[in-house]
């Protein structure tokens, strides 16, 4: 740090064998010195990480609701804090006070970079990635607002905040092999350490702008451009030129629709559509975009193309070729509402009558991939990191060969692991008496419960691996839901809650594992990192829920589209997805659909190829160990490429990939003295300037009606391409084939 002096460097910086980082990304960006006699949990620390989570977790939860919602990051509060922060070291007084014996000053000082990281572990809790927005909201939405239950406060007060600290005591228990060893590097977490440097650090005067000022220019900039594609020229963020060509023609709107189709040509010059759904592809390893890379092009010039048009596999030219939605054998829209009881059970004779539910092939094949990843992950994970596991499941930390940050941490008191393991068993036990004191609204019976529990335990470290290593990290939303959804049929709710505890206490804990990565690379004591995350986890997680219940019981008719004014904004489109699953897998079922004479039955082999795929890689790369390549061949991650197809688009995945291609290949193979000062500065630069012209555009126009409309603001202009081809299906505005 800029405030490390010489003698302190000299005395911090361990020498020789320790002076080790194997990870060149890391060693170029974060600083390998500390100074321990910084103040961090400070009266400014306090103050400003609690209204920031406060302030993030209020206006996510309610914009969440909104048909256009928007999520505020933490980088908004990150950069909005600094000045507030050094106004308040300039201002208030110095004096020492005696409390309970404890001494301490509202001022203590300059306000320091330990303090800022602090108040950011705050504001991060109070985001939906960093476990504050909770997913478990969405169940308890879908619960009061479609399946109008009676819900209990309490009830629904246990469900968010232990589902958060049942994930937070994971990641306790995990940080020996997630956090401490330096191959576990956590990549998305490079451009909040160059961004914390850049607004903290004096440089020397060189030639050059210094990394501040490139900051506020690119800062600026991204700001100033997000006004074209957020309000003034939405095409921008799908440029489907191959439909402007072929205006008439179905096939081609298919390909080249950025939108609804493939994507083939189309590109964004978006910022939030490049970054939307696998991150910044800045802070994303070559590796990994490469990877990612072979996957999306297998998958969606080579598979989805052959099964459409080649083979019709699934009936799929039926439907639209990318869509969503659910479909009758028709091509129609499916109405879950008929075959629904006034309880929100299956009606099984009407469910008969109506028909069997489809989905479009791209979403189809998107579901069987998520087979094979989950998979995949567990055989890549044993195979490739295994032994180190298992070493340091012995206690062999100590033998293990660690680097400078982690050595530079060991001068601060570590948190005890019965600390978490307190936080774990507690949230265990509250879950477990929800079961059998609300069982009738929760549905999940208490072996459920514990079902759910070790499925997390079991994938949360294999999948804490993927993402460390890669920033990538494969899902398994659609296998908790397929498990419970074959062991409680026809309970919609049991599914929500079982892939809440499942799945979703797993992304809590990688989030949380992320952010204490952060605090080991800003040498932040293990135990103020502790205090900031829970006592931050449980007034987000109470917040947040006090937000919702106050929303959906004094809006009238909140959720519901069919009831609402046609210019209301209160139609949950994100609660709406969350309801269709429920349905899909929970009312539905996975048997009806991937067992015995379902129509996607013969996905589930995926399973088994997911499971065999890695075992070649890992075996070529004993064979050819001086290949060092080989093992960069990460299955998980190739079939990561077409994870999240739909919602996300090809075009959003291919700008993606061609954009860290050219900063993680080229810029750093070719300019590294450049990537080195800037690269991860850019890619916090373009977050913030859009996400704060974002808000900006919500509050001052687009919340208050003023939308415009003209050829420019139409996305895509490509019609055609939500349409089927096959003889016979009659589709609104879509030609009918004989």
């Amino acid at each position: 740090m800029a405030a490390t002096t010489k003698n302190q460097t000299d005395v911090e910086k361990p020498n020789g064998d320790e002076d080790w980082c194997p990870v060149e990304e890391v060693k170029l960006v974060v600083p390998e010195t500390d100074d321990p006699s910084l103040p961090v949990m400070t009266f400014r620390a306090w103050f400003l990480g609690l209204t920031s989570c406060t302030i993030l977790i209020f206006l996510n939860t309610f914009f969440t609701y909104r048909t256009q919602p928007l999520t505020i990051s933490a980088i908004l509060m990150q950069i909005a804090v600094l000045p507030i922060g050094k106004f308040m070291a300039r201002t208030l007084p110095k004096t020492e006070y005696n409390l309970l014996g404890l001494r301490f000053s509202l001022n203590p000082g300059p306000f320091n970079m330990k303090e800022h990281v602090i108040i950011t572990i705050f504001a991060n809790c109070g985001v939906s990635i960093g476990g504050g927005d909770a997913y478990s909201i969405g169940a308890i939405t879908v619960m009061k607002a479609y399946y109008k239950q009676s819900l209990n406060f309490i009830c629904a007060l246990l469900i968010v905040l232990t589902t958060q600290v049942l994930g937070y005591g994971w990641a306790g228990m995990l940080r020996r092999y997630l956090v401490d060893p330096a191959e576990m590097w956590w990549p998305s977490n490079l451009a909040q350490v160059s961004l914390f440097r850049a607004l903290h650090e004096k440089e020397e005067k060189k030639k050059g702008l210094t990394r501040m000022q490139f900051f506020l220019i690119a800062f600026v900039a991204s700001f100033a451009y997000y006004a074209f594609p957020g309000y003034l020229f939405p095409i921008l963020t799908f440029f489907s030129w191959v439909c402007w060509a072929w205006p008439r023609s179905i096939t081609a709107q298919q390909i080249g629709s950025g939108y609804h189709g493939l994507g083939v040509g189309a590109f964004t010059l978006d910022w939030a559509g490049i970054s939307a759904y696998h991150g910044s592809p800045l802070v994303t390893p070559w590796s990994s975009i490469l990877n990612v890379g072979i996957g999306f092009v297998m998958f969606i010039y080579i598979i989805v193309p052959l099964c459409y048009w080649k083979f019709n596999t699934f009936d799929a030219r039926k439907f639209p070729i990318f869509s969503n939605q659910l479909f009758t054998t028709h091509g129609q829209k499916y109405d879950t509402t008929k075959i629904l009881t006034p309880h929100y059970d299956l009606d099984v004779a009407a469910y008969n009558s109506y028909g069997k539910l489809y989905l479009s092939p791209l979403f189809a094949l998107s579901i069987g991939s998520g087979f094979a990843r989950f998979t995949a992950t567990l055989t890549h994970v044993a195979l490739f990191h295994g032994r180190d596991i298992l070493k340091q499941s012995r206690s062999a930390m100590k033998n293990v060969k660690l680097d400078i940050h982690t050595n530079l941490m060991k001068v601060y008191k570590q948190v005890p692991e019965w600390w978490f393991l307190i936080l774990l068993i507690g949230s265990i036990v509250l879950s477990l008496l929800m079961s059998f004191i609300w069982k009738e609204d929760v549905q999940l019976p208490w072996w459920g419960m514990i079902f759910a529990f070790g499925l997390a335990w079991v994938i949360t470290l294999p999948i804490g691996v993927i993402q460390a290593t890669t920033n990538q990290q494969p899902g398994y939303d659609i296998i908790a839901q397929f498990i419970i959804g074959y062991v409680l049929p026809g309970k919609p709710i049991a599914n929500l809650l079982f892939k809440i505890y499942g799945r979703i206490s797993t992304i809590h804990a990688l989030s949380f594992l992320s952010d204490l990565k952060l605090g080991h690379y800003m040498k932040i004591p293990p135990r103020c990192m502790y205090t900031a995350q829970l006592v931050g986890t449980l007034v987000a997680g109470t917040i947040n829920l006090a937000v919702a219940w106050w929303m959906l019981d004094s809006i009238q008719n909140i959720c519901d589209v069919e009831s609402l004014h046609p210019d209301s904004p209160w139609t949950c489109p994100k609660y709406r997805v969350t309801f269709d699953a429920s349905v899909i897998w929970g009312l539905i079922g996975p048997k009806r659909l991937f067992g015995p004479g379902g129509l996607y039955r013969n996905l589930v082999w995926l399973f088994l190829v997911g499971a065999v795929l890695p075992v070649p890689v890992w075996v070529l790369s004993k064979i050819f160990p001086d290949k060092k390549w080989i093992p960069l061949i990460n299955i998980p991650v190739i079939s990561y490429g077409f994870a999240g197809l739909p919602p996300a688009t090809p075009t959003n995945i291919a700008s993606w990939l061609i954009t860290g291609t050219i900063f993680n290949y080229f810029v750093f193979k070719y300019h590294k003295s450049w990537w080195q000062k800037y690269n991860y500065v850019l890619s916090a630069a373009l977050d913030a300037g859009t996400a704060f012209m974002g808000v900006l555009l919500f509050f001052a126009l687009q919340n208050e009606g003023h939308n415009l409309k003209w050829w420019g603001t139409d996305l895509d202009h490509c019609p055609l391409a939500q349409c089927p081809t096959a003889p016979g299906i009659a589709i609104k505005g879509c030609p009918v084939f004989k």
